[in-house]
């Protein structure tokens, strides 16, 4: 991309615009608005949040280039449903009090949607602006707009006590949701919007899930999270912190002894992959679940006020190659590491990681080795890593997904010296709830087994998120939780 980023051209050109009514052609090309982020090099060492958001010159003037659409193809490409002209049409107009009234509609969470949500393969994949220039990259940038919106309403809510959305008169119904990820907030803002009681239980001492044990701070500031769970609150959801039902409480109890007239599952994949590959068990070895929550939820980084150990590290490898391996590596970086690469199979090409955040990490200094994946994990007499046998790859014919399968190079495994190995190759589904209610069906993934409304074979029972899709994105998550939520209200209401 390249957007204006000196704010006065952009309210030069802002102001070159104000008050016309723009034709397609003018509107394309008006540039797209990069974000400002901090420096790398500084940022690289420190926790504070990368991407520092569109100034409000910037966000007017990539609303300016939205053409509009009756069709609006980026709506079909959200997963809970925006109005997205709709509320970029405020934007443009300077009306961000209406814009978050429209995104508020659909989505409780918008400053943590703004932030993590892959838009570039959503809502903007199918943006016409997008298609006529011929690039994703030029689409209206919806999720940047997002996010403005969001934090304006954040810094106003904090100064004036933001109210709460608008709660419908009690049924004296009562919904159990069993986890505070984004699955589980969706259920629950959108079952008390109807009226109905609300109870999270959450295994973890902070609602948020994945959100604030996975996703660093650099990325998604833990104080938004807070503050959408105290907005729940506030619209009277009640949390039950540090339950883990399925131990604390078997979930059948909820419904038939605790008086609660339905329940929904959303307890994520917290369930870390490994590779299988000797060496997996020495110390300095540890799934990027482990890592990310010692970091995030604990609080490894903030060593002047946290006591939590954390593996000292000097060279680091990270195995995988999707936004929990870029959050990993970059985390490395920031906890002290002096080299981090991250082994991938393929190129950057096939990643599935954000383009975003693959290259906010080679800006900070990662080392990217693609077309190799380890053998083997080497240990000395101590049994810790000293380092990693690599093997080489080519891509040959496309597998089942389309993507281009490895093909190892004959010969060319070679060690490299490694102290820390961090394995993000995935997450499968926790299989505790599952054993404790067996009437939760579940597929030989441990995945939760739902039909089109989210329902689960469990009477009452209905579930959503990374559970039922192994492990995805917050929005999708979020996404099952409004299809739940609202096949929850029509059940309630008989």
């Amino acid at each position: 991309m390249s957007g204006l980023i000196n704010n006065s051209d952009v309210i030069k050109l802002l102001d070159a615009i104000e008050g016309k009514t723009l034709s397609p052609k003018e509107r394309m090309a008006i540039p797209v608005q990069d974000m400002p982020c901090r420096d790398p090099v500084q940022r690289s060492r420190s926790m504070e949040e990368v991407a520092l958001g569109y100034s409000e010159a910037q966000a007017r003037l990539e609303a300016a280039r939205c053409l509009q659409c009756k069709n609006a193809p980026c709506v079909s490409g959200c997963p809970v449903g925006i109005d997205i002209p709709g509320f970029i049409a405020k934007v443009a107009g300077g009306d961000y009090s209406g814009a978050a009234s429209v995104i508020q509609k659909t989505n409780l969470l918008p400053a943590i949607c703004g932030r993590v949500c892959p838009q570039e393969k959503q809502c903007q994949l199918p943006c016409t602006l997008g298609k006529a220039l011929k690039s994703v990259d030029k689409a209206v940038q919806i999720g940047r707009l997002e996010r403005y919106v969001a934090d304006v309403q954040r810094a106003a809510g904090v100064a004036s006590g933001a109210a709460a959305p608008v709660v419908a008169k009690p049924t004296g119904k009562r919904v159990a949701v069993v986890g505070a990820g984004p699955a589980g907030l969706t259920v629950a803002a959108d079952v008390r919007r109807a009226g109905h009681e609300a109870v999270i239980f959450e295994a973890f001492q902070k609602p948020g899930g994945v959100m604030v044990y996975g996703i660093p701070e650099f990325r998604l500031p833990k104080a938004i999270v807070r503050e959408e769970a105290e907005k729940l609150e506030r619209m009277g959801v009640r949390f039950e912190l540090n339950t883990l039902v399925g131990r604390t409480r078997p979930l059948d109890k909820l419904l038939t002894e605790d008086g609660f007239d339905a329940a929904f599952v959303g307890v994520g994949a917290g369930l870390p992959k490994f590779m299988d590959i000797p060496g997996e068990n020495l110390v300095g070895v540890f799934s990027a679940n482990e890592y990310l929550t010692r970091a995030n939820l604990m609080k490894a980084w903030d060593r002047s006020h946290a006591a939590t150990p954390i593996y000292p590290s000097k060279r680091v490898a990270v195995l995988g190659g999707g936004n929990v391996a870029m959050d990993s590596a970059r985390m490395a970086l920031r906890l002290g590491a002096e080299s981090v690469h991250i082994l991938y199979r393929r190129t950057r090409e096939e990643m599935p990681a954000r383009a975003e955040e693959v290259g906010h990490a080679m800006e900070e200094g990662v080392v990217f080795d693609f077309l190799s994946s380890p053998k083997a994990i080497v240990g000395n007499d101590d049994g810790r890593v000293i380092a990693l046998t690599v093997l080489n790859y080519s891509l040959g014919e496309a597998d089942a997904s389309g993507r281009r399968s490895p093909v190892e190079i004959p010969g060319s495994a070679h060690d490299v010296p490694y102290d820390t190995v961090i394995v993000a190759v995935g997450n499968e589904s926790n299989p505790l709830l599952a054993r404790t209610a067996p009437a939760l069906a579940v597929d030989k993934k441990g995945h939760v087994l739902v039909d089109e409304s989210q329902k689960t074979r469990m009477d009452k029972v209905w579930a959503g998120g990374d559970i039922v899709l192994g492990a995805a994105t917050v929005i999708l998550a979020m996404g099952e939780g409004r299809r739940a939520a609202a096949a929850i209200n029509r059940y309630l209401e008989g």
